[in-house]
């Protein structure tokens, strides 16, 4: 008596891991490109509202004066001087780190933008690319103003 042979299922073709590297692409550039810009606003927003907030709370009571303009303090103009005023609990320092993380977002962008260039072997946008970032880094900290 002949034997009947039973089809035994085929496996289907497995996803690719989540945990192994993904093939670089416009789409994958697109989305850490959007996450990088999220991320970066959300953070410097929350950094503003905190130090928003030990302003506030230190300073909230004052009556303020308008009779005389009183610019921003010197150690606010520069990098430095924004991070020793955040390390002395400045509410004023925390809100002006919120600000230059703001402005640090759109720079960081470009800076891996540079680099997916880089990944996809583009040469003529890496060149585009870099130029613009340095303009902008020139602009942040070679006028002299930032550091």
């Amino acid at each position: 008596m002949p034997v009947a042979r039973v089809p035994v299922p085929q496996p289907e073709p497995l996803e690719p891991c989540p945990l192994q590297p993904q093939p670089w692409d416009d789409r994958r550039m697109e989305l850490i490109l959007g996450n990088l810009l999220r991320s970066g606003v959300l953070l410097s927003a929350a950094v503003v509202l905190w130090g928003g907030c030990i302003y506030l709370s230190r300073h909230g009571h004052e009556k303020a004066s308008y009779r005389v303009f009183v610019g921003e303090p010197s150690e606010f103009c520069t990098i430095p001087g924004v991070i020793h005023s955040v390390l002395n609990g400045r509410g004023r320092g925390l809100i002006q780190l919120g600000l230059l993380l703001l402005i640090a977002t759109p720079i960081a962008r470009v800076a891996f933008s540079m680099v997916g260039f880089a990944l996809e072997r583009d040469r003529m946008y890496v060149v585009f690319t870099l130029i613009v970032l340095a303009v902008l880094l020139y602009s942040l900290l070679g006028s002299g103003i930032g550091l």
